[in-house]
């Protein structure tokens, strides 16, 4: 096996082969043969609909990730992301530090729909559930918290 593509997703970071099939994927047969989506695909697009949205500070990554690039490199694209296939469709769970001030509650909502629309519009493949767990709030820095009391006051 190759041990330069790993699987998103996967908590014990298995790495596998480019041309290796699993069933860590999403497929479509059709007339002219079948379309293989891997899951770092998935992932890949899940992160890059969420950091465009306001609010989001940073993808974090867990305590498996960071255990993951220990033993191998994990790729960037696909950290704090955990994509899971069930038959009636594609779960989607988010680590992410947010911003301090917003409201949290709203933030995660836009990150379940961005990243719902995004997998769904690129992939055709029905996004089940988008799981947001916060693990931390970014703190201002001094500069930004100056120009938070002058605002204010």
């Amino acid at each position: 096996m190759a041990k330069s593509d790993t699987v998103a997703g996967d908590s014990l970071g298995v790495a596998l082969d480019q041309h290796e099939i699993n069933g860590d994927h999403i497929e479509n047969d059709t007339e002219l043969g079948s379309v293989h989506i891997h899951n770092n695909v998935i992932a890949t697009i899940a992160r890059l609909a969420a950091i465009k949205v306001p609010g989001v500070s940073e993808m974090s990554g867990g305590i498996v990730d960071d255990l993951a690039g220990i033993i191998r490199s994990k790729k960037s694209g696909d950290r704090g992301i955990r994509v899971t296939f069930e038959d009636s469709g594609v779960v989607i769970e988010i680590h992410v530090i947010l911003d301090y001030g917003v409201r949290i509650p709203h933030v995660a909502w836009q990150l379940q729909t961005e990243v719902r629309q995004a997998v769904e519009q690129m992939t055709g493949k029905h996004v089940k559930a988008v799981q947001v767990v916060v693990q931390g709030v970014k703190l201002p820095t001094d500069a930004e918290r100056g120009e938070l009391r002058e605002s204010a006051g």
